[in-house]
């Protein structure tokens, strides 16, 4: 698959190559499914808790005497059925996290990358690098290019001019490449990556 070279300022730069075992793929829903109920199941905090009868700071003392009453044989007031009483069954503290193989996790993303190239959803850039770190100079820039909602891959190392000047950029995203995942590039409407991105990732999946 070829596809046209551009710089940030909107003109060409060429011709590159990408490898279809990683872009020339027919997308599978099931896999990209899963590796995005992995990553938001891992993300979750999991910080909800409900206090049980057993930490309810309430007496234990029995409620009236077993018989007599003509009521129900009730013994703590820290029972659930009570008002002020602990919660049956509730949420405790805990990790949302499964497991997913490391092998799936890889051909997810691939399938992912594929998705956005069959779609026409993919742009390369020439390099991710700014002057200086200026938003309005990089917003000026990247609406020549048309680009209003992007995931933006760079090499291993980010320039820092562009990622500051792009930190305040509304549904832009930047990440180096080691950080590229699933989830982050469908919620973003274009794939931006650079041309040390695409060697890496062919290296990374060769």
């Amino acid at each position: 698959m070829d596809l046209t070279v551009t710089t940030l300022e909107g003109k060409d730069a060429g011709k590159i190559s990408l490898s279809d075992a990683i872009f020339g793929l027919d997308p599978r829903q099931d896999l990209i499914q899963r590796i995005v109920r992995w990553q938001l199941a891992k993300k979750q905090q999991g910080t909800h808790n409900a206090l049980g009868r057993s930490e309810i700071s309430r007496t234990g003392a029995k409620m009236y005497k077993q018989k007599g009453t003509g009521r129900a044989r009730h013994h703590s007031a820290r029972a659930p059925q009570f008002r002020g009483g602990g919660q049956a069954h509730g949420p405790n503290v805990r990790s949302h996290a499964h497991e997913l193989p490391k092998k799936v996790r890889a051909l997810a993303l691939r399938h992912a990358l594929s998705a956005k190239a069959k779609a026409s959803d993919i742009i390369i850039v020439d390099s991710l690098t700014a002057g200086e770190a200026k938003t309005k100079a990089l917003t000026g820039s990247l609406g020549k290019m048309g680009l209003t909602n992007a995931l933006f891959i760079g090499g291993a190392e980010l320039d820092q001019n562009f990622r500051l000047a792009a930190k305040n950029i509304p549904n832009v995203d930047v990440l180096p490449v080691q950080g590229i995942n699933v989830y982050d590039i469908l919620r973003r409407g274009k794939l931006v990556l650079s041309k040390d991105a695409v060697a890496a990732l062919e290296e990374r999946f060769k």
